[in-house]
């Protein structure tokens, strides 16, 4: 995501949004086989495994720092994840993808109830991301969007696995 590209979207509405995302790759997860985890739309694409993996990655090693860095840096520069690079890396083909979407929900729900007791001015607090100064809010809203691509994603994947 372009950090140019971000959407605004109220505080509130963004943490509803982010609160969905768990439950969904739950379902998603809940019923495939092992061999269905691991299904590709396209060579270059993330499975169901790699998309369980990849989310509780970034959550707890990218949102999470940056949030924790916004509110207590003054202005800080934050750190890009290269999903792709760390998904070979780490092998996510071959890991848990139900342990994964567990520790995902865990670090989503500290996120969540981080963000909401936030004040309007810890709200407002910013940061240098990809060049761009965003707020938090913008870090929500950055979320929001990426959870977007991956529910697009994994719905794709999920309908695959019926046609099969």
């Amino acid at each position: 995501m372009n950090a140019a590209d971000i959407q605004s979207i109220a505080p509130a509405e963004a943490i509803t949004r982010l609160a969905q995302m768990p439950p969904l790759l739950h379902r998603a997860l809940v019923d495939a086989s092992p061999e269905e985890l691991r299904i590709r739309t396209e060579p270059d694409s993330f499975c169901l495994v790699e998309h369980a993996c990849h989310l509780r990655d970034l959550e707890r090693e990218g949102y999470a720092i940056r949030l924790h860095r916004m509110l207590s840096e003054d202005r800080p520069v934050l750190a890009q994840f290269d999903g792709d690079v760390v998904a070979r890396e780490r092998r996510y083909v071959e890991q848990d993808a139900h342990r994964a979407c567990d520790e995902f929900a865990i670090a989503r729900t500290a996120l969540i109830d981080r963000a909401e007791a936030l004040s309007a001015g810890q709200m407002a607090r910013t940061a240098v991301f990809l060049g761009r100064t965003i707020t938090v809010c913008d870090l929500l809203a950055m979320i929001v969007e990426h959870d977007r691509g991956h529910r697009e994603e994994i719905a794709n994947l999920v309908s695959l696995r019926a046609a099969i």
